[in-house]
């Protein structure tokens, strides 16, 4: 028998009695202060919006301030008060609720109920958050495009309250539940950044090359060398260059040498004019629609021509497709010889700095002559392989936790929802 189990036979052995919330405490609405109120100090407040995006279940202190002036014609909560928002866009966030428990009280903006009640302020708080709670608020909830409580229907709500020991070990279930909870995703989140650290050190280590002996020592030695590469191809004395740094493991090399340019097939056509289908329509950073038609058939590289991620790189500049699609001009598509050297030039392309190459104010934009002028350090055909193979890995280990690790998260919650329901739902006492 569990100590939740030994207060429950202690305290109420013929089961828990079931009360209205209007019987145990008073529901009253918030104030009218709006965002721009804020100040940088003052007296503390909680806007209802905050309540959604900010806060958790308990709060001890505030994220903002209003002017003395400006509480004067305020509504407050106490500490142990709930703060409930009472409008939402939607059934399932209506009604989120957190537990005040700092040692002042604060001003609540308008859109919130104001619940001071006579019980455990966590237990409340923890039972407002439970299904037969839900339950409850959906028959009372009204509206369309905005789902409004009425703070005066919450009145009839009804909950089980147990004796204050029973809901004292419940709130220490609870809270340790929370604080594994927690806990875990924080692990899990530090594993992801673990290895996606770990997958740039070595990309980054093996896209490093060392240049032997004197072929290549200095970044403008360098330039002229690509430009001597590209320019004059033919030449005997280069194409022994050539040699020689094969010889050394990788050359510099730039993207006219290795692929072929289909920047003028591209074809943009506005959305309006898009003929809706199943073939991917892809833009600087992915794509953006699908349509009926198709313009290339195979294996490419597209690469951002214009956008703001070219400086953010939020999302890879270079990705590769395959198959019958269609891309806009804002996006370079280059054809490769070879599968694996499309998919090296991509992992490099993604991993070095762009911004000497890019033009363009509140547009930036790598241009086709910019883009050629980026010189790319070219390993033999088996170093590539090597090279992606080995990123590849990393990127599917880093791809599986990524995806994982908001299932994991979300079963973990799961299970936590199951036991506080568990917890919150008692045997109703006959008189």
């Amino acid at each position: 028998m569990t100590k939740l189990d030994e207060l429950i036979q202690e305290y109420c052995p013929d089961g828990v009695e079931y009360k209205r919330l209007g019987d145990i405490a008073t529901i009253s609405r918030g104030g009218s202060f709006q965002k721009k109120d804020y100040t940088e100090n003052g007296i503390p407040c909680v806007h209802y919006g905050q309540i959604y995006m900010y806060y958790g279940l308990f709060a001890e202190k505030t994220l903002s301030y209003i002017s003395e002036e400006t509480a004067q014609k305020q509504r407050f909560a106490e500490p142990g008060d709930i703060i409930m928002a009472v409008t939402s866009e939607n059934i399932d966030d209506v009604c989120k609720c957190m537990a005040w428990l700092g040692n002042e009280k604060v001003a609540v903006s308008g859109h919130t109920a104001i619940i001071r009640h006579s019980i455990n302020p966590k237990y409340l708080v923890y039972w407002l958050h439970s299904s037969a709670f839900y339950q409850q608020k959906a028959k009372i909830a009204h509206g369309t495009k905005v789902i409004e409580v009425a703070p005066v229907k919450l009145a009839d709500v009804i909950l089980p309250v147990p004796p204050l020991p029973v809901q004292c070990e419940i709130v220490r279930i609870l809270d340790n539940f929370t604080e594994h909870i927690t806990e875990l995703t924080e692990q899990l989140n530090l594993e992801l950044t673990a290895r996606k650290k770990q997958y740039e050190f070595y990309r980054n280590q093996l896209l490093t090359f060392d240049a032997q002996g004197a072929t290549i020592l200095t970044d403008r030695q360098t330039d002229r060398q690509t430009d001597r590469q590209t320019d004059r191809q033919t030449d005997k004395p280069n194409a022994l260059n050539r040699l020689c740094q094969y010889v050394s493991e990788f050359i510099f090399v730039k993207l006219s040498d290795i692929s072929v340019n289909c920047d003028s097939l591209r074809k943009p056509v506005t959305s309006g004019n898009r003929e809706a289908g199943n073939i991917p329509y892809y833009g600087a950073s992915g794509i953006v629609d699908y349509v009926k038609d198709y313009i290339f058939d195979g294996d490419y590289l597209l690469i951002s021509e214009d956008g703001a991620n070219l400086l953010a790189r939020n999302t890879p500049i270079a990705f590769s497709i395959s198959g019958k699609n269609w891309v806009n001009n804002h996006a370079h598509i280059l054809r490769f010889n070879n599968r694996i050297t499309q998919r090296y030039v991509e992992i490099y392309l993604n991993s070095i700095d762009l911004s000497p190459y890019i033009s363009g104010g509140a547009q930036p934009k790598l241009n086709q002559q910019n883009l050629y002028k980026i010189p790319i350090p070219l390993p033999s055909y088996q170093k590539q392989k090597e090279i992606v193979t080995i990123l590849d890995r990393f990127d599917t280990l880093c791809t599986d936790l990524s995806s994982g690790l908001p299932a994991e998260i979300e079963a973990r919650q799961k299970q936590y929802e199951y036991y506080r329901d568990k917890l919150l739902t008692f045997g109703e006492r006959f008189n």
